[in-house]
């Protein structure tokens, strides 16, 4: 038989594949990460790109103090507190979406206000305030979800807990 010639004679790939056994001459730079290169270079990177503060286009991750006053905030909490309490309306009328916004926007202006006052006050005070802060802030968002599911009752039950988290709140604050 002739197997012997068969198996002397070299593969060749099909006419239609692109395979080659010639080494690809290369026109692009190509860098190969193993894991652990991986896993220095990332941290290394991060930290250097965070701690540089000569770059004015680097992103800025710190927790930054609002640019407000703490009169402009005393001035403005009231207000706001009253426009947050105000979504109850849009609510009854359910405008589900309008309401969402109200409320993220006021909520939003609030908690600045909030956050500056409770910053001023002195530092044994601030645990307790800041808690009561999460706490109202943790109820509005869970108004938030409740309004984009239209679940009326849970809606109603979160109002009800923001204004005793708000009423709460704004007597110790001023």
């Amino acid at each position: 038989m002739s197997l012997l010639p068969l198996v002397q004679k070299p593969l060749t790939p099909f006419p239609s594949s692109n395979f080659s056994n010639k080494p690809k001459h290369k026109t692009q730079m190509s860098l190969n990460f193993t894991r652990r290169t991986t896993l220095i270079l990332c941290p290394t990177i991060s930290i250097t790109l965070l701690s540089e503060q000569q770059n004015a286009n680097a992103f800025d991750f710190r927790i930054t103090v609002p640019d407000q006053t703490l009169e402009e905030a005393k001035d403005g909490i009231q207000n706001h507190a009253k426009n947050l309490l105000q979504v109850k309306e849009l609510f009854e009328g359910e405008s589900w979406k309008e309401g969402q916004k109200a409320l993220r926007k006021s909520s939003a202006l609030l908690k600045q206000d909030m956050y500056t006052i409770i910053q001023a006050k002195p530092g044994k005070q601030r645990p307790e305030l800041r808690k009561m802060y999460s706490i109202l802030f943790n109820y509005v968002t869970t108004m938030d979800f409740a309004a984009r599911d239209k679940d009326v009752p849970r809606v109603w039950e979160c109002y009800d807990n923001i204004v005793i988290a708000l009423n709460n709140l704004m007597s110790r604050l001023l």
